[in-house]
C-alpha cells in the first residue's frame, strides 16, 4: 500500500485538487460561454419602457436589465427575502440608531449608457421624481415612499434617506425590480421610448406589437458580465401560438409568467427537454368595482358581488387546484404574511358558497334587482389570457345573483390608463405585489389616494393601521397586526381576492444561469448571469 508518508501526500494532492476545482467552479466565468442572443417570447406590448411609470410585468421583464438599483434581491436565490438583499449601485448601507435614516455608500466608476458618470445626484433625482406630486406622467408606486421625507446626496458617492418614522421594510422596497435608479440628465419623456441606464444591457429598439431588443453593455461595471450579446423579446399576442413556437424550438424562453398548469403538461409532452418551474407568482386575481359609479356606490351590491364568488371553482378550472385561496397578502407557504387557512375560512365569502349566494341574492333584491330585473353591466379586463380566462368564469358566477354581464377586453396600453383614471365600472383584474411585504401591498393597493387603489377604497382608520404595522420592529407582533388588517380588508369588501396565482416559465436546456423567483414576478430579470451553452 505504500508508506504512511506516501498516503498522506496522495491525500493532500487529492484535497488540493478538490479545493482548486471548487474554487474554479465558484469563480466568475467558470464554464460560462460568452455570446449569443437570448430569444424570449413576450405576451403583449408594454405601455412604455419607463419602469417608474408603469404597473405591469410587461414592462418589468424586458427593461429591468437596462438598469441597476441601490440594492437588489439576489438574482440567483429563488425566494426574495431580507436575507437575499445584496449590494448593487450601493456598496454598503447603514441605519441610524433611531431607524429614521438609511445611508448608502455608492459604487464609484459606474457610467450611464451614454457615457456620463453615475453619482449620488442621480439617486436624489430618482427619488425626487417618485416623491414629487406631478413629475412623472403617472406614479404607480408613490405610496411606497409616503414615509420618506427626503433623499439627499451627501457627497458624490454618499446618499441618504430621511424617514418620518422607522420603516424596517424600506430596504426590501428598494431591492425590487420596480426601484431602478434613473439618470438626472435624461428627461423622463425620453425614458418611455429610449431608456438610459447603468445595467448590463443597453436599449436598442422598441417596436410596438413587434419586438424589444437589448444589446450588451460592453462597459458594464461588473467585470465579465453580461455573457449574452443581447436579448430579443418578440411580441406574440396569441398564447397558443407562443406555446407552439417554444415547443418547436424557435425561442429560448417563454415569457416567464405565461405557462399555466394545463399548458405545462403540454410542454412536458411536446418538449420534454424543456426546463420549467411552476411557482407562486405573488399575483392575485381580484374583482375591482368602481365605488363612485351608480349603482355600485350601493354597498349591498358590492357585498353581493363578493358573496357570489366561488373561489375554489376558479382555482380548479384555471390551475387544476394548484393556485391558492388567500386575502390581500400572498398566501402561505409561498407568502410570509398571508392569512393561514384557519383564519381565512372565518371571513365573509370564504365559507359555504351556497349560503353566501343566498345572502347575495337577498341583498340584490333589496337593491331592486331580481329574476325579472337583472342588472346589466360590462366587465372590463386586459386583453391577455391570464385576465380573460378568469373573467369568463366571473361572468357565469355573476349570473347566480341576477347580474347579466358582458365582457369588454382592453389592450394593455389602454387598460392601465382606464383603471388609473377609474374609467371602468366593474373589472376582473390581476394585481401583483412586487415584494411580499405589507408596506407594498397595503399602501399601494388600499391606502387613500394611491394610484393603484383602482376602486378608491378609502378608510382613514385602516390607513392608521397600515402605518402602525410598518413601524413595528417585532416581527411576531407585526404578523399579528397584518393578519388583523388583511381580515378587515376582506370583510370591508375592499377588493375581493379570488385567488393567488401560480405560473411556470420554461427555457430550453442550452439556456444556463436562469433562476426564476418564487414569490414575485417583478424582481428577477437582470439576466446578467444567463448564458447560452451552444
Amino acid at each position: 500500500m505504500g508508506s504512511r508518508t506516501d498516503r498522506l501526500a496522495l491525500a493532500f494532492c487529492v484535497l488540493v485538487s478538490v479545493v482548486a476545482l471548487n474554487a474554479a467552479m465558484a469563480a466568475p466565468g467558470w464554464a460560462q460561454k460568452s455570446g449569443g442572443i437570448l430569444k424570449i417570447q413576450h405576451m403583449d406590448t408594454p405601455p412604455s419602457a419607463s419602469i417608474h411609470e408603469e404597473a405591469t410585468v410587461s414592462t418589468a421583464v424586458p427593461f429591468m436589465s437596462v438598469f441597476n438599483n441601490l440594492v437588489l434581491f439576489d438574482q440567483n436565490v429563488a425566494k426574495n427575502s431580507f436575507e437575499s438583499i445584496v449590494p448593487d449601485l450601493a456598496t454598503s448601507w447603514s441605519w441610524s440608531a433611531d431607524g429614521t435614516k438609511l445611508s448608502f455608500k455608492l459604487r464609484q466608476g459606474v457610467k450611464w449608457h451614454d457615457g456620463k458618470p453615475f453619482t449620488a445626484k442621480d439617486v436624489q433625482c430618482t427619488f425626487e421624481l417618485l416623491l414629487g406630486a406631478d413629475k412623472l406622467r403617472r406614479n404607480p408606486r408613490s405610496a411606497w415612499y409616503g414615509n420618506v421625507a427626503k433623499v439627499t446626496a451627501d457627497g458624490d458617492f454618499d446618499a441618504s434617506f430621511q424617514l418620518k418614522h422607522p420603516q424596517p421594510a424600506l430596504l426590501a422596497l428598494l431591492a425590487s425590480g420596480y426601484s431602478p435608479i434613473y439618470p438626472c440628465h435624461v428627461p423622463t419623456a425620453d425614458m418611455r421610448r429610449h431608456p438610459i441606464g447603468t445595467g448590463p444591457f443597453k436599449f436598442a429598439e422598441f417596436k410596438m406589437k413587434e419586438s424589444i431588443k437589448l444589446v450588451k453593455n460592453p462597459d458594464y461595471w461588473k467585470k465579465g458580465r453580461p455573457y449574452l450579446d443581447g436579448i430579443e423579446f418578440t411580441i406574440i399576442a396569441d398564447r397558443s401560438t407562443r406555446m407552439l413556437a417554444f415547443t418547436a424550438g424557435k425561442f429560448d424562453m417563454t415569457f416567464p409568467t405565461d405557462v399555466t398548469v394545463p399548458l405545462l403538461k403540454n410542454i412536458r409532452k411536446d418538449a420534454p427537454q424543456a426546463q420549467c418551474t411552476m411557482r407562486a407568482t405573488g399575483v392575485s386575481t381580484n374583482l375591482i368595482v368602481n365605488r363612485e359609479a351608480p349603482p355600485f356606490d350601493n354597498p349591498k351590491i358590492r357585498r353581493a358581488m363578493a358573496l357570489t364568488l366561488d373561489r375554489q371553482a376558479f382555482i380548479d378550472i384555471l390551475s387544476e387546484g394548484q393556485s391558492t385561496m388567500g386575502g390581500a397578502m400572498l398566501a402561505p407557504p409561498a407568502g410570509v404574511w398571508g392569512l393561514p387557512p384557519e383564519k381565512l375560512k372565518t371571513i365573509i365569502g370564504y365559507g359555504d358558497v351556497g349560503k353566501s349566494r343566498e345572502e347575495a341574492r337577498e341583498l340584490m333584491k333589496q337593491a331592486g334587482y331580481g329574476p325579472d330585473k337583472q342588472l346589466k353591466l360590462k366587465v372590463s379586463t386586459r386583453n391577455i389570457a391570464t385576465f380573460r380566462d378568469p373573467a369568463v368564469i366571473l361572468l357565469d358566477q355573476l349570473k347566480q345573483i341576477y347580474i347579466d354581464a358582458e365582457l369588454e377586453v382592453i389592450d394593455t396600453s389602454v387598460y392601465y390608463n382606464r383603471v388609473f383614471k377609474k374609467d371602468y365600472v366593474v373589472a376582473l383584474n390581476l394585481t401583483g405585489s412586487a415584494v411580499d411585504d405589507p408596506d407594498v401591498t397595503f399602501f399601494e393597493g388600499y391606502a387613500c389616494g394611491s394610484l393603484r387603489n383602482y376602486n378608491n377604497y378609502c378608510n382613514p382608520e385602516m390607513t392608521k393601521l397600515f402605518e402602525a404595522q410598518s413601524r413595528e420592529t417585532d416581527q411576531k407582533k407585526r404578523l399579528e397586526m397584518v393578519w388583523e388588517i388583511d381580515a378587515k380588508l376582506q370583510e370591508d369588501i375592499a377588493r375581493p381576492i379570488i385567488s393567488n396565482g401560480t405560473a411556470a416559465g420554461c427555457w430550453q436546456p442550452h439556456v444556463k444561469g436562469v433562476t426564476i423567483h418564487t414569490n414575485s414576478i417583478y424582481n428577477g430579470w437582470r439576466f446578467e448571469d444567463v448564458w447560452l451553452d451552444r
